[in-house]
């Protein structure tokens, strides 16, 4: 895979990320209407930031640094990307309304337990990581697949992850 080719998945990544920004805000604004309650909003500004420079990175290191595409790391790596789009995208058909890039919960609406929520409390989540590693490693951009990687398991395990837990007992309890 060229660069250029390299530099047109990630931009359709940034599109695909855009995409989503305009589907939470239609869902932002069905939740308030039905009492949505938004916590954690401390930390939705560094999650903007470690999304939008990880898609930064990506293309800086692979031109910068020259990094080579080595096709028995690339290609399974692109079929992570795909992977963990559709993931994402089944998440969000899953959810409907509910699914939001900030943490809105609506009282009284059960939890839901189809789809990918049967196995896995967060599948999201799961696609986020999948992505993060396998995006920068299309094109051997080792560096930012390891600084996103941990950065993002800061911020999942240490903020987003509580934060979302916290929403949803507290809407459970009333």
């Amino acid at each position: 895979m060229s660069l250029a080719l390299y530099t047109a998945l990630v931009l359709a990544t940034g599109v695909e990320r855009l995409a989503e920004l305009v589907v939470s805000a239609r869902h932002a604004r069905w939740s308030f209407e039905r009492g949505g309650r938004e916590s954690g909003r401390g930390h939705f500004p560094a999650m903007v930031a470690l999304h939008t420079g990880l898609l930064v990175a990506c293309i800086a290191e692979a031109w910068l640094a020259d990094r080579p595409f080595l096709p028995w790391l690339g290609w399974p790596a692109l079929v992570v990307v795909l992977a963990s789009q559709a993931l994402r995208w089944w998440c969000i058909a899953v959810l409907g309304p509910q699914w939001n890039t900030r943490v809105i919960v609506v009282p009284d609406l059960p939890l839901v337990q189809r789809g990918p929520y049967r196995l896995l409390r967060h599948p999201n989540y799961v696609a986020v990581v999948a992505e993060g590693i396998a995006l920068p490693l299309v094109h051997t951009a080792w560096v930012t697949a390891l600084a996103f990687t941990l950065l993002n398991a800061v911020l999942l395990l240490g903020f987003r992850i509580p934060a979302e837990e916290r929403a949803l007992a507290h809407a459970r309890q009333g």
